[in-house]
């Protein structure tokens, strides 16, 4: 089903973090950046003002859902992927029968954005072409825009990818047929996606069922290769983590992001675990960093995006628990800065989930449970 409306039209205090570096060498191959858990500062030389006028107010009554997924396209336009079906009874009374209220309706679940926070396209849902994920997850704009996405429900063992209108192009795996972490056809709740056009290939964060990063052909779905944490191969083992044992050799659930930096390097969110692993394309393990090593329930490696600089110096990390966005030195993965504050007041965050940078590099947080919102931070 497919929704379109076309040209609709405090700078943050007291932020970052005292931060510590702690080298460590998990099996004697890593040198690891460990952010502390302590009190706020001031934010440093990388400040972030939050824009309180981004985006406008939605057309049509909408309303948003679980804001799962932010991404940006090469127009600079901010795409996010909410859950309509997360809102409730008194979220959407307008689209209750008989009507409950006035207000409101669950928008579609894609929604494209222009610089100003005016809507441009809005589409997505089931259709008999595809299987639509029974819980929306994560959204990626290719180089050729167009937009993937994932899902996270019970069945949910497959992604999608359409044209930047919503016109059907592609699906890998099937749902429902998920067979754990070493399926080579099928995925385990996948969580996020990015496509590296060097080689074609989508690689997949997977996910909330399996333990791994799975790579796949960007056109014709054939797979390619998977691997686990350290690149080793993936078990489904049971696992809880304990910030005080040593660093687990698998990824926990879920593996929440794999993002690709501009010079071929992969970087995974292993949530759960407090971490982000780096690795070559291939799936060789190169280093990682700890961040808040000691948070527990959701853990503190959301999603990352880069700035936008052609060496793209810094890694921006949302963290949903802590509710801050760190701020990483590419080069050598240690904590600079961080900025953020939990609560649902304007410029806070409230279950902080995705996030994604602009070639301006103001950085965009989508909020998921009861946040259901996205926010612009503009760089300064």
């Amino acid at each position: 089903m497919t929704y379109r409306r076309l040209g609709y039209g405090l700078l943050l205090g007291a932020l970052g973090a005292a931060l510590a570096v702690v080298a460590a060498a998990p099996g004697g191959a890593s040198s690891t950046g460990v952010a502390a858990q302590s009190g706020d500062g001031m934010l440093g030389g990388a400040g972030f003002a939050f824009d309180p006028y981004w985006p406008k107010p939605l057309p049509d009554n909408w309303t948003l859902g679980n804001v799962v997924g932010v991404a940006v396209d090469s127009r600079d336009h901010i795409w996010i992927v909410h859950r309509p079906g997360s809102l409730n009874q008194q979220e959407r009374g307008a689209d209750a029968d008989p009507p409950l209220a006035e207000c409101c309706r669950p928008a579609p679940p894609v929604i494209e954005f222009t610089q100003e926070g005016d809507v441009v396209q809005a589409w997505g849902g089931p259709s008999h072409d595809y299987e639509w994920p029974q819980s929306e997850h994560g959204i990626f704009i290719d180089h050729l825009d167009n937009v993937w996405l994932a899902g996270s429900g019970g069945n949910d063992s497959q992604i999608l990818k359409f044209t930047r209108h919503g016109r059907f192009l592609l699906q890998i795996g099937a749902q429902g047929e998920g067979q754990g972490s070493n399926d080579l056809a099928n995925f385990g709740q996948p969580a996020e996606i990015d496509v590296d056009p060097e080689t074609n290939a989508v690689y997949v964060a997977d996910g909330y069922g399996n333990r791994r990063v799975a790579v796949f052909d960007a056109d014709t779905g054939e797979y390619r290769r998977h691997w686990g944490a350290y690149g080793n191969v993936p078990t489904d083992d049971a696992y809880t983590y304990d910030p005080d044992a040593p660093l687990s050799q698998q990824f926990g659930r879920p593996v929440h992001c794999a993002t690709l930096s501009a010079d071929g390097l992969v970087y995974v969110c292993d949530r759960v675990n407090d971490r982000i692993q780096v690795f070559q394309r291939d799936g060789t393990f190169l280093d990682e960093v700890l961040i808040a090593p000691r948070t527990l329930d959701f853990g503190s490696a959301f999603d990352i995006d880069f700035s936008p600089d052609p060496e793209q110096h810094y890694l921006y990390n949302i963290d949903g628990m802590n509710q801050k966005v760190w701020i990483i030195s590419r080069e050598d993965l240690s904590i600079v800065d961080s900025f953020g504050f939990g609560g649902h007041r304007a410029g806070g965050f409230t279950a902080a989930h995705s996030l994604a940078v602009d070639s301006g590099g103001n950085i965009y947080v989508g909020e998921t449970l009861e946040g259901k919102r996205v926010q612009r931070f503009v760089k300064q």
